[in-house]
């Protein structure tokens, strides 16, 4: 979006917002690629402008913004990469607690910015609320034995005490799953979970389900991630867990929207995989998701 590097800023500059991009893809289970996500999404970011005509707030006028650059990464291991990710966030504008976005690589390098957002909210003991946008549930426990995986972040942030089950809701979710026992957890935690199917049979009313989600978490500090697969292949074609039936662009932005003013403390876009894209759909898709999640910030700010 043309924010100004951070590494071009004075140090103790006080910032708002930190993008940032953390280019892993060793945690997905199908397609590889993702690790190109944060260079294309901030290619695809160019054209955007400040101003968002849907929520009438300007990011550049309500915040001090700036690209962090990207964390370095294990490619062969994602517990060390996580490490790896989370001292690097950690870093980032540490003295004025600034806000990360996180740019993917795919989903298991959430849960790094997943803790930092948690410390930084002054660690809740409750732990943070969480908006996922998803195809997926990402409640595996493991997989082939690995148990950082992209398909296990929300189960890992579950656990640390990072993420309040009870104040979680996954939005989009739909498809064939490795086993039931993904759901199962979910459930047992008492995750809010708005399937594909609510929306195809009734789209109104799955809406207010999400707004009544949006009413019931208020002014408390939120974690928002956002995985594009929650789109349809056929306008993000460009991920590596591709599940047909999803929400077109127009839709997936608009739910996003209907988290304007809330108290987001951290947040991500990821699995963007360029290698599958075509014409920049799903890089553009992710930049203009990142967008509006700083303009959701923005609202609240304004008052």
């Amino acid at each position: 979006m043309r924010f100004p590097r951070l590494s071009d800023l004075a140090a103790d500059c006080a910032l708002d917002w930190i993008v940032y991009g953390a280019p892993f893809d060793g945690g997905t289970t199908f397609h590889p690629g993702a690790r190109f996500g944060p260079r294309a999404i901030r290619d695809a970011s160019q054209y955007l402008k400040p101003a968002s005509l849907e929520l009438e707030v300007n990011v550049a006028e309500c915040f001090s913004l700036a690209d962090g650059g990207d964390s370095p990464v294990a490619p062969y291991s994602c517990s060390d990469t996580l490490d790896q990710v989370t001292s690097f966030a950690q870093g980032l504008g540490a003295s004025s607690q600034a806000h990360l976005l996180a740019l993917g690589g795919d989903h298991s390098i959430s849960l790094a910015n997943i803790r930092v957002a948690w410390e930084r909210a002054g660690r809740p003991a409750t732990g943070l609320a969480a908006v996922i946008f998803d195809a997926h549930l990402d409640t595996v426990d493991a997989v082939w034995g690995e148990s950082y995986g992209h398909a296990s972040f929300l189960r890992r942030a579950i656990e640390d005490g990072c993420i309040d089950a009870q104040r979680t809701m996954i939005v989009g979710i739909r498809g064939s799953l490795n086993t039931l026992d993904d759901l199962h957890f979910a459930r047992e935690r008492k995750i809010t979970l708005v399937t594909m199917s609510q929306f195809i049979d009734d789209f109104a009313s799955a809406e207010r389900a999400v707004l009544e989600f949006r009413g019931r978490i208020g002014d408390a500090p939120v974690y928002i991630s956002c995985d594009v697969d929650a789109a349809d292949p056929s306008c993000a074609p460009g991920t590596g867990t591709p599940v047909c039936g999803g929400f077109s662009a127009a839709q997936l932005l608009g739910i996003v929207r209907r988290f304007q003013g809330a108290q987001v403390v951290g947040a991500d876009v990821v699995e963007v995989c360029p290698a599958r894209d075509h014409s920049a759909n799903t890089s553009m898709l992710a930049a203009q998701i990142a967008f509006e999640l700083l303009c959701l910030d923005a609202v609240g700010r304004r008052g």
